[in-house]
């Protein structure tokens, strides 16, 4: 399956811009039908603490632009938004994933909410991870400040996941701990890690890019660059079942087939 990856600087609160600046990325691009593709956390918007625009006309306006993306590449898609709340005031950081036929299969809300940047202020945590049937693989999803956490990532594996596809904001000043916990992500789950992190400032922080396409063995398959644009990379389910028998660190955690 191919994955492709848009990084990109998310305008502040502009949707439509930026649901413009997605579809010139991929028009400009080949995507080869039944493929992957993954925008970053919060993409319509950037990493904007507000929920009274984040969440309005939600969520019908931004997934509407992702079912219609998905239909149109005929390929899944996977993408960052704020979903509204029941609770006054407060909304969900979620990642949305829709099928090649346009149909909404897995709504994620990021368990891990970061009280540094005082994200426990304005978006309510979820409570459960999501596995995603995604072409051969099985897919759990998380969000930024989940990557810290590896227990998130175990249960993935347990669920069955042989890919982790990660959406981020993630500061240039911690850039680092961005590189090295995707890459142990990775290696101990003996999966694949997809981790889309976006590029650019706002008003409140700088952003280091560094999206990548690692392998099972912590190999670095595509990106680790801060350049606008799409990074892609091929992977195969046979390639995780492999090293998973030839070096079994996981075998007998997951319910799937290794």
């Amino acid at each position: 399956m191919n994955v492709y990856c848009l990084q990109f600087d998310s305008e502040w609160n502009e949707k439509e811009g930026n649901f413009e600046s997605v579809s010139s990325m991929l028009n400009e691009h080949s995507i080869e039908e039944k493929s992957l593709i993954v925008l970053p956390e919060m993409f319509a918007t950037g990493f904007s603490l507000n929920p009274g625009l984040t969440t309005l006309n939600e969520p019908g306006k931004t997934e509407l632009f992702l079912s219609k993306l998905a239909l149109e590449k005929k390929s899944w898609v996977i993408g960052g938004m704020c979903q509204p709340s029941k609770v006054k005031d407060m909304a969900y950081n979620t990642a949305v994933t829709f099928n090649p036929l346009g149909e909404k299969i897995s709504l994620y809300k990021k368990i891990h909410l970061i009280p540094v940047l005082n994200e426990t202020k304005y978006h309510l945590p979820g409570k459960s991870i999501e596995s995603i049937t995604i072409d051969a693989f099985q897919v759990t999803p998380a969000i930024c400040y989940d990557l810290r956490f590896p227990e998130l990532f175990r249960l993935g594996v347990k669920a069955g996941a042989t890919l982790f596809v990660v959406l981020g904001c993630w500061p240039k000043s911690r850039i680092e701990h961005w590189v090295t916990l995707l890459k142990a992500r990775a290696i101990e789950n003996q999966a694949y890690l997809v981790g889309v992190n976006r590029i650019g400032k706002d008003q409140e922080m700088e952003y280091g890019g560094k999206s990548m396409i690692i392998c099972p063995k912590g190999e670095i398959l595509a990106g680790d660059n801060e350049d606008h644009g799409v990074i892609e990379a091929t992977i195969n389910q046979t390639y995780v079942r492999k090293w998973r028998n030839a070096f079994p660190a996981v075998m007998g955690l997951s319910n799937g087939e290794n």
